[in-house]
């Protein structure tokens, strides 16, 4: 049956309305995913800035870390150049002293009493072989070690070398130690101290300057610094240090007929010795 007009009119609108519904529902969804595409992007953006700012912030931090680091180091430096210089012109031993003298000890036994210093970290440590010897020429039992913050603790005795009148002992615990120079640098005329306990007087200090090298000894050795830092009994076995902090000697003796005639073992033979002593006994080197 034919279509009557009206309903002709009637689907023709409903086509028109269908197909306007769908072009219509086609750019809002294009509309919508374009702008959440471009939304998108711009949030990567941000993001990516973001990052870049973070990662500009955390260079930066670094930078300052690394430069306060550098400055601390400078400012470490800076004092130990100060305390050189004040050594260096006789004004100030203090700065070199405070450091040093944390790595001495008193040593007493049954016969006496005389000086040491700390050479490794471990607590190894050196003296006179003479400081540890009865009047018999014995080994005196026990030893007794007194750091310098004040505690005690039993010496361990390692080995010895009579010739040279070196001992090395051991006490537990990690200390502060004593870097060994080259004696060969040593140059007369420079400014050095003495640090030992003369007469009991515990951790007592001298100052002197290097009146000559390669000394020759008791053992006729010519192996001995003279000085004429004061030294008296109780010294012995104490470090003799340049205006660096480090060893350049052991006070060994003096000559008691003269005044400010004292003589120290040159520190390359300490080394040497305390080695062969560390090799032989522990088959390891000390310093």
């Amino acid at each position: 049956m034919p279509l009557e007009k009206h309903h002709k009119w009637m689907i023709g609108s409903f086509s028109s309305i269908i197909i306007i519904f769908i072009i219509t529902s086609s750019i809002l969804t294009y509309t919508l995913f374009t702008r959440q595409e471009i939304i998108q992007r711009d949030m990567i953006k941000e993001i990516i800035q973001i990052q870049s700012e973070i990662n500009e912030i955390t260079t930066n931090l670094l930078t300052t870390k690394n430069e306060i680091t550098s400055i601390n180091s400078e400012l470490g430096t800076m004092d130990e150049e100060f305390d050189l210089l004040k050594a260096s012109a006789s004004e100030d031993f203090s700065g070199i002293i405070e450091d040093a003298i944390k790595a001495v000890v008193t040593i007493r036994t049954n016969s006496g009493q005389g000086t040491g210093f700390i050479v490794d970290k471990e607590g190894y440590l050196v003296t006179n072989a003479h400081v540890l010897a009865d009047p018999l020429g014995k080994l005196s039992d026990p030893i007794n070690i007194l750091t310098y913050d004040g505690s005690s603790r039993e010496g361990l005795f390692i080995g010895y070398d009579a010739d040279f009148d070196i001992a090395l002992l051991k006490i537990s615990g990690e200390f502060e130690k004593l870097k060994l120079t080259n004696s060969n640098d040593i140059q007369i005329g420079e400014k050095v101290i003495a640090i030992g306990n003369p007469l009991g007087l515990q951790f007592s200090v001298s100052e002197g300057i290097v009146s000559a090298v390669h000394r020759e000894g008791l053992n006729g050795k010519d192996a001995y610094i003279q000085t004429d830092a004061a030294l008296n009994p109780g010294n012995s076995g104490g470090p003799l240090i340049n205006k660096e902090g480090k060893v350049i000697g052991i006070n060994n003796f003096k000559i008691g007929s003269g005044e400010n005639l004292g003589f120290a073992l040159e520190s390359n033979y300490i080394e040497e010795i305390v080695n062969q002593i560390g090799q032989q006994i522990l088959n390891k080197t000390i310093v």
